[in-house]
């Protein structure tokens, strides 16, 4: 199982913005520096973040980008709903309906995933910082 780059990406502006703390939105040019990956590769993924209220863009010659109010509630299965959509990463081709074992177990698991990856927070990953 693999999640796409732009989760990644995602994953990662989001825990920059977090450890900016700064009052002044971030250029996506500086954000796309920091990963090295381009700007206007990044601008897509940060369109999707604004989108979806985790992030608020500003426009302008000290615009950028910036987490939102209750951005501390976001959870990593947020953004890689996101990105990625909400489909199943496990669909079976046969015919066996709602009964079949090996579907069965397939959605359990990703079940526990995304238990898991929503408990998980940006804001997780700061307070482990400042604790370790």
């Amino acid at each position: 199982m693999k999640y796409s780059k732009a989760t990644n990406y995602a994953l990662h502006t989001m825990l920059h913005l977090a450890l900016s703390n700064s009052n002044k939105p971030i250029g996506v040019q500086i954000l796309a520096q920091q990963q090295k990956v381009s700007p206007t590769y990044l601008s897509k993924i940060l369109t999707k973040l604004v989108k979806e209220g985790m992030v608020a863009s500003a426009s302008g010659a000290n615009g950028g980008y910036s987490l939102t109010k209750g951005w501390e509630s976001i959870s990593f299965l947020d953004i890689i709903y996101t990105i990625e959509g909400k489909s199943s990463l496990f669909d079976c081709d046969f015919d066996h309906g709602s009964h079949c074992p090996i579907q069965k177990v397939m959605l359990r698991s990703e079940e526990k995933m995304e238990e898991e990856l929503r408990k998980q927070t940006i804001a997780d990953l700061i307070l482990d910082r400042t604790t370790t």
